[in-house]
C-alpha cells in the first residue's frame, strides 16, 4: 500500500516547525525526523496525518553536547551517532553498548534518538535508558518550553506526556561518575527483533558494596521504569550472585507483565528475572553468555 495524501513542510528552525505544528494540529500535523516508525505505518494507512513537518534541516537539533553535568542530545541526532562513545567515561560507553541492539544497521542510520523516546514502545532501549538513567525531556511548542522527567514522560503502550502541538527538541542524560559501574541485557528471539525483556543497571562501590544503586527493566511492563524493589535489595549489598538474584527475584514479583503472542505473565517474570540478573553480572564485570 501507499501512504495517503498528505502536505509536506521542510522549517529550517525550531520555531518554525512549532508554528507548524500549531497550525496543523487539527489535521493530525505530525514530525518527521527518521520515519523509522512512522513511515511503515503510514504505509498501512494505519497513521494519516494530515501534515508532515520534516525537521531533517534543521541545524540546532542536530547535535549533541555535553555541559558540566549532562548529555544533551538533540531531536534530530541518529542512533548511528552513538556506534562510537559521543562522551567520555561510563556513559558514552553505555551508550555505544545499547545502541548495538536497536534493530538492525540501516535503521540505525536513520532513527533517531528523541524519536524513539516520543514513539514511546514498550521494548525500545533509549527509552529504558532514559527511564533509568533519570533522564530529563526538553519539550518547546508555540507557546513556549517546558522539562519533563522521564518518570513523567512515559505514561503507557506508545503513550507519553508530549500534548497537541508540542515538539520533543532533546533529551538530557544526567552524566555518570568515572566509577560507576554499567550493565544491560536484553532478551529478544532474533538479533534485531523487538526485546521481550530489557534490563539496564548503574551503580557506584564504596567500601566494598553498592552505592546509588539504579536497576531499570523494559520490554516486560507497558512502560519502562526503575524497580524500586530490585535497587532496595542491592543497596549497601556486596556485588555477589546472591544479591543479583535476590534483585532479580525482586523485580519479577514488582512487574505488571505485558501478555501477548510471544509471552504469557508467567513467562516474561522468567525473562525479567534472567535479563536483571545478567546486566548485573555485566556491571559486575563477571562473564555472561
Amino acid at each position: 500500500m501507499k501512504p495517503a495524501s498528505f502536505v509536506y513542510h521542510a522549517p529550517k528552525t525550531v520555531d518554525e516547525a512549532v508554528a507548524l505544528l500549531a497550525e496543523t494540529a487539527a489535521d493530525d500535523g505530525r514530525i518527521l525526523a527518521g520515519g523509522q516508525s512512522l513511515v511503515p505505518t503510514m504505509a498501512f494507512r494505519m497513521a494519516r496525518p494530515g501534515h508532515l513537518v520534516d525537521i531533517n534541516g534543521i541545524a540546532e537539533i542536530a547535535k549533541i553536547e555535553t555541559t558540566a553535568d549532562a548529555l544533551v542530545i538533540g531531536a534530530g541526532v541518529r542512533h548511528a551517532a552513538f556506534h562510537q562513545p559521543v562522551t567520555k567515561g561510563p556513559l558514552g560507553k553505555l551508550l555505544a553498548f545499547v545502541v548495538r541492539h536497536i534493530a538492525h544497521y540501516p535503521i540505525r542510520q536513520r532513527g533517531t534518538f528523541c524519536g524513539s523516546l516520543a514513539h514511546a514502545d514498550p521494548s525500545s532501549e533509549w527509552c529504558l535508558t532514559a527511564a533509568t538513567l533519570g533522564a530529563t525531556m526538553v519539550v518547546r511548542n508555540a507557546d513556549g518550553s517546558r522539562e519533563i522527567a522521564a518518570e513523567d514522560f512515559f505514561q503507557g503502550i506508545m503513550t507519553t506526556a508530549l500534548e497537541e502541538g508540542d515538539m520533543l527538541v532533546a533529551a538530557r542524560l544526567p552524566l555518570l561518575s568515572a566509577d560507576t559501574h554499567h550493565g544491560f541485557y536484553e532478551f529478544s528471539r532474533r538479533a534485531g527483533d523487538y526485546a521481550m525483556a530489557a534490563a539496564l543497571t548503574t551503580y557506584r562501590i564504596e567500601n566494598g558494596v553498592m552505592t546509588g544503586v539504579r536497576l531499570g527493566l523494559g520490554g516486560a511492563e507497558a512502560s519502562p521504569r526503575r524497580m524500586a524493589e530490585a535497587e532496595a535489595e542491592l543497596e549497601g549489598k556486596a556485588p555477589s550472585d546472591k544479591a543479583f538474584r535476590a534483585a532479580a527475584e525482586a523485580a519479577a514479583e514488582a512487574i505488571d507483565p505485558l501478555e501477548d503472542l510471544q509471552a504469557d505473565a508467567a513467562f516474561r517474570r522468567d525473562l525479567v528475572r534472567a535479563v536483571a540478573r545478567r546486566a548485573l553480572e555485566r556491571a559486575s564485570g563477571a562473564k555472561v553468555a
